[in-house]
This record gives structure tokens, sequence and C-alpha cells, in this order.
């Protein structure tokens, strides 16, 4: 099943190559929505298989992960910067 997650997801990944500035990503964004649309959709559905069958609670996984990022990239040290948590 993560194979599939993760194939769906390059699929998604897929619309978008080349793609190199914002103007190009918003067009393609419009221009191929239904399959933007069907391709998340496939990857939450894996997204929600996977977690159903681990018995893992997504909303509490979710609030846990945004809990650690706040910790690890605080607001005042990493608003605009591309460095990762060690180097902040």
């Amino acid at each position: 099943m993560a194979l599939s997650l993760v194939l769906e997801a390059t699929e998604v990944l897929e619309i978008f190559q080349w793609k190199q500035d914002q103007a190009a990503i918003d067009g393609v964004a419009l221009e191929r929505k239904q399959d933007l649309d069907d391709e998340l959709a496939e990857v939450f559905c894996y997204t929600l298989l996977m977690a159903n069958d681990l018995g893992i609670d997504l909303a509490e996984a979710l609030k846990t992960k945004i809990e650690k990022n706040n910790a690890k990239y605080p607001v005042d040290k990493a608003k605009g910067s591309d460095k990762i948590y060690t180097e902040l």
C-alpha cells in the first residue's frame, strides 16, 4: 500500500514537472484541475487506508506533528528561512 501511495503522489508531481515559475504552476493547476482532483483523491484514499490498517488516528497524528514542527521551527527563527532546524 505504501508503494501505491508513493506512485499516486508522483502522479501529482508529474503534473507540475518542468514548471519553474509561479505563473506556470498556477496555470497548470487550473488547466489540469480535474486531474489534480483525481490524483489527490487517490493519495488521500491510500493515506486513509494505511492509517486504518495500521491503527493510526490521523487527526491525532497531525496534531502531534504540528506540535513537533512548532518546537523545531519557531516562527521567530524559521519564518522566511530555508534552513533546517539544526541550523536555526
